[in-house]
């Protein structure tokens, strides 16, 4: 993903392009909120740099970039009084807090759908357990409840081992 630094600074470009190169990123210079909001709707951005002048001069058009910058990580940065170094600290600063929030969250996400899953495969386990406990159970339908909890207790199994275990046993295969 690109960045996008919204400023009127002279030699925006030539920071936008020394930066860039330090980062390994492509960044766009918008010199005001118009061209701020023409790139927010052609693409989507990582971050967006917006310098404080133009925060301090035009606090509206500061809220409708900062509304149509979808999941960019938004900065504000007094480009007078910053240097390039600075400039490329704080924004590669921003993007390591992006990918830490960002593995924060799937690991989140991962917790919740193994909770769920476990949650899934317990009643599943039970459930064929007990219809087998019955008495009058067809052989038949029996077999397909062996089956059944077979499988959930399989996948329990599967379930309940940690994801290094799993690797280590898928990578010993």
């Amino acid at each position: 993903m690109n960045i996008l630094m919204v400023t009127g600074v002279e030699g925006a470009r030539n920071l936008a392009q020394a930066a860039g190169v330090q980062l390994g990123m492509e960044i766009q210079v918008a010199e005001g909120r118009r061209d701020a909001l023409t790139a927010l709707r052609k693409q989507e951005y990582a971050v967006v740099v917006l310098d404080e002048t133009i925060a301090e001069c035009d606090p509206a058009g500061m809220e409708s970039i900062w509304e149509r910058s979808g999941l960019a990580i938004p900065l504000q940065i007094n480009f007078a009084l910053s240097g390039a170094a600075r400039i490329v600290r704080e924004i590669r600063s921003a993007l390591h807090r992006r990918e830490r929030e960002e593995l924060l969250a799937r690991r989140a996400a991962t917790a919740v759908i193994e909770s769920e899953l476990n949650s899934a495969v317990a009643g599943l386990l039970l459930n064929s357990q007990l219809a087998l406990a019955e008495r009058e159970v067809p052989a038949a339908v029996a077999e397909k409840l062996r089956v059944m909890a077979n499988l959930a207790g399989n996948l329990r199994q599967r379930l309940s081992t940690t994801p290094d275990q799993r690797r280590s046993t898928t990578a010993a295969r």
